[in-house]
């Protein structure tokens, strides 16, 4: 693989990871709301989910988004749906308005592997680098060259985003200012919503 294809290809993969999206916006959401070690199972579901998505693109799913272009926007509707709910939820997470504390938990992997497939910015991702960086005539190498880069991106992200939330338990021991936190977390997964959901 040539050089600057590889850049490319990483200079994207770590893009994508580490900016601020759905899964982030969630895992730092998590991070200060139940600490780093239970939103371990987050962090690896995220990366499971991703990986199984990446490859189901590289096997062909990509081809049948460009047949069938009703189902991506089917995908993007759920998908936003599913997160304006989650969005509430992290709005609303540990406290009700008199401030008694609420029975929450963070998301299993289970959960958090099977939320990437309607995470819009994850299918976005996984779609469009395949059509981008994998050269026909070099397939199954680029292939595996994308998906290492991506494994490691995206388990240096969510670790990170995760353990900013964490850092920041302190701070927000408060329960007014983990109130605010959490409603800027909410607010901040709507509007990721926005450019993802509305891109062509």
């Amino acid at each position: 693989m040539p050089f600057d294809v590889f850049l490319a290809m990483g200079v994207f993969a770590f893009v994508m990871a580490f900016t601020p999206g759905p899964n982030n916006i969630l895992l730092t959401a998590s991070g200060v709301n139940f600490g780093f070690a239970r939103t371990i199972p987050h962090v690896l579901g995220v990366e499971f989910g991703f990986l199984v998505l990446v490859l189901a693109c590289g096997a062909g799913l990509g081809l049948v988004f460009a047949a069938f272009p009703t189902l991506q926007t089917a995908i993007k509707i759920a998908g936003a749906a599913y997160m304006l709910w989650l969005a509430w939820k992290v709005a609303n997470a540990h406290y009700d308005g008199d401030g008694a504390q609420r029975r929450a938990r963070p998301f299993s992997f289970l959960e958090a592997a099977a939320f990437q497939w309607v995470n819009p910015k994850a299918v976005l991702a996984a779609a469009s680098s395949i059509a981008i960086y994998v050269r026909p005539s070099h397939a199954w190498l680029d292939f595996l060259v994308m998906l290492a880069l991506f494994a490691l991106a995206t388990i240096l992200s969510t670790a990170a985003w995760a353990g900013f939330g964490a850092a920041l338990r302190g701070f927000l021991k408060d329960p007014a200012r983990a109130r605010i936190f959490n409603i800027v977390m909410a607010l901040l997964l709507v509007a990721s919503i926005v450019p993802m959901v509305w891109a062509s």
